[in-house]
């Protein structure tokens, strides 16, 4: 079926040659055309251009889209959606004054969360989960990475990886898994960090690999949680099983985190809000995209990642939300773009970069996604009437989509 949307106010994230990423001063360019049309049949791009070049065209249907603007949908490269029950009780201790650590330090945090999922059942947390989905997709969220690490033991970290699995095989929008069983240290082997990654590697990790329940392995690379010795091991083991990296560092503490991870090849490095000179250096030439998570540091009233900085030594830089009961509750991109233009100093273009065509990379998916290009999948945003694209991040509380397309289907 072929749908042809004509009088686009603006068509942004146009790439007539698919790049894979985009890096320092080519960020602050986001191509677009005006007064576009699209055409698009059944999941692809067909076809787009200006209205003054509009051809003879056979549509099966055409859609007018005056005074709106249309841009691909966000990549969220980096979330918890699949968890169970909620922290909100942590919402007040954090408000009378404690510390996201000393929450954790008191047994709440990713422990608190993995004792509900262990007593709630696969088909309520896949239920929870689904509807989180199905509301970051409304929001404009048109491929997702989800992460597993409230399970803390083999039947646990399995029966969240199975939930991704359940998602992926109902929804049209790609998701990539991930296994995050050292997200930290269940009580159980409280001072034995050698002991439970000696399970997870023994244990978990040849299951997660043979049940193909994962393409990607991340570790929660910080003081009080996994070493840098701790997180060379496991992504050594890891590496065996063609399972890459995709992890946290830096978020509290730089303690090498950053390097460990370009040694593994990681994908991507996630969170950063500390970042020392030599952590920015080492990306320099590498492979791995730098991952900030504003809506972390917003709800922890923690430093934001110094975008401005990444960007100006050249580097790449992807938007994720972090959606996870703890740290950031919240799967809202539009929210995280106008974060990063309001505190991180980003342009809108830049923003809009990170959250398309970078947040598709640090999937592994800027190939098919992240950018409106001949042959990409069709998931594309269309907003309400609006000024410019510069009206998204700047009216911040305010909903600008009218709809959302995955798979060149509208998301009712």
């Amino acid at each position: 079926m072929k749908l042809l949307f004509t009088n686009i106010k603006e068509l942004l994230q146009v790439r007539e040659i698919s790049v894979l990423k985009i890096s320092g001063k080519e960020m602050k360019i986001l191509p677009t055309i005006k007064n576009a049309w699209l055409l698009i049949e059944d999941d692809k791009i067909l076809d787009y251009g200006n209205m003054d070049d509009l051809p003879e065209l056979s549509p099966d249907t055409i859609l007018d889209l005056t005074g709106k603007i249309v841009l691909p949908t966000w990549c969220d490269s980096h979330t918890h959606i699949v968890y169970a029950g909620n922290r909100e009780q942590e919402f007040s201790q954090r408000i009378s004054g404690l510390s996201y650590e000393e929450i954790a330090n008191q047994g709440g945090g990713i422990l608190n969360s993995a004792q509900t999922l262990h007593e709630t059942s696969e088909e309520v947390i896949y239920q929870q989960s689904a509807m989180r989905l199905e509301e970051v997709m409304k929001l404009g969220t048109g491929a997702v990475e989800i992460k597993s690490g409230y399970g803390l033991n083999k039947e646990g970290e399995l029966k969240m990886l199975r939930v991704i699995k359940k998602l992926k095989k109902n929804y049209d929008l790609p998701i990539k898994s991930t296994f995050l069983a050292a997200h930290a240290i269940p009580k159980e082997f409280k001072n034995n960090t050698s002991g439970y990654l000696d399970m997870v590697i023994d244990e978990i990790l040849p299951s997660v690999a043979n049940e193909n329940l994962a393409e990607y392995i991340d570790v929660f690379c910080e003081k009080g949680y996994f070493s840098v010795e701790d997180t060379n091991r496991l992504l050594s083991a890891a590496e065996k099983y063609g399972l890459r990296p995709k992890i946290h560092v830096n978020q509290f503490n730089a303690i090498g985190g950053v390097q460990a991870g370009i040694a593994h090849n990681a994908l991507s490095v996630d969170h950063l809000e500390v970042m020392r000179p030599e952590d920015i250096e080492s990306l320099k030439n590498t492979e791995t995209m730098p991952v900030a998570v504003p809506g972390c540091s917003l709800f922890l009233g923690i430093p934001y990642t110094p975008a401005r900085q990444i960007l100006d030594a050249g580097l790449p830089l992807a938007l994720a939300t972090d959606f996870n009961p703890g740290s950031s509750p919240s799967g809202n991109m539009n929210l995280v773009v106008s974060l990063a233009c309001i505190k991180m100093n980003l342009s809108p273009e830049e923003a809009i970069n990170a959250a398309t065509i970078n947040g598709a990379y640090a999937m592994g998916l800027s190939k098919s996604h992240g950018s409106i290009t001949i042959g990409k999948s069709a998931n594309f945003i269309i907003t309400k009437p609006i000024p410019s694209y510069a009206v998204l991040p700047y009216a911040f509380g305010s909903n600008s989509i009218e709809a959302v397309y995955i798979n060149g289907k509208i998301v009712e």
